[in-house]
């Protein structure tokens, strides 16, 4: 992923974060939301703006493993973290599930250089998306459940998903790909392997808290 850095000026200073693995530098003091920068500056478009109020999960991202609402978090507070959109999830199950097979060369492999998070991969082999505005808070905060609890039931995703709104009705379709998921991940072993994450943000915020 190629992110373009942007520059500030007097005014407005640049703040550096950590996106996807690369550090960039995007405007500061303008009192954007962590989305805002997101869409408009990096052109990471995975995260949607849905109501705006850190209720309908459209704008899910991970914070340093963590599954967070983008629409309420002030960039601002986001240097020193690690941020991950649904177009960086795939990169990141790689590194940390250790599934890149790497040539004498060192090199990786064209198969699994490709290769996607498994929620995503279940949300596409389990036809789980519709209109799709949804689907990136529903796979990114998916992918966070799995990450800290490969074991979780259908119970345990429903719990994690309830605050993820979808319109379009496909749920079942839904919880079908993530416990098709939970499967590919416990069938590789990753609840040894993937590093500890925490079981809750501390920037999972509703508008009132962050003005």
């Amino acid at each position: 992923m190629n992110m373009q850095t942007q520059h500030g000026d007097a005014s407005h200073p640049c703040l550096t974060l950590r996106v996807n693995g690369q550090e960039v530098e995007v405007p500061g003091g303008t009192g954007a939301t962590l989305l805002h920068i997101l869409r408009n500056d990096l052109a990471l478009n995975g995260p949607k703006y849905g109501c705006g109020l850190g209720q309908c999960g459209a704008c899910t991202v991970l914070v340093d493993g963590v599954a967070a609402r983008s629409c309420c978090i002030p960039a601002a507070v986001m240097t020193g973290r690690s941020i991950t959109t649904l177009e960086g999830l795939a990169a990141e199950w790689r590194d940390r599930a250790a599934l890149e097979s790497r040539d004498v060369d060192g090199a990786c492999s064209e198969e699994n250089a490709q290769q996607l998070h498994p929620v995503q991969q279940a949300f596409i082999d389990e036809q789980a998306a519709q209109c799709g505005y949804c689907i990136n808070g529903m796979i990114v905060t998916a992918a966070a459940l799995l990450a800290r609890d490969p074991d979780a039931d259908e119970a345990a995703i429903r719990r994690e998903l309830s605050s993820n709104l979808c319109r379009c009705g496909t749920h079942v379709e839904i919880i079908r790909a993530v416990m098709r998921a939970a499967v590919a991940v416990r069938s590789i072993g990753a609840s040894e392997i993937i590093e500890h994450v925490p079981t809750s943000a501390p920037f999972i915020l509703v508008r009132s808290e962050v003005a």
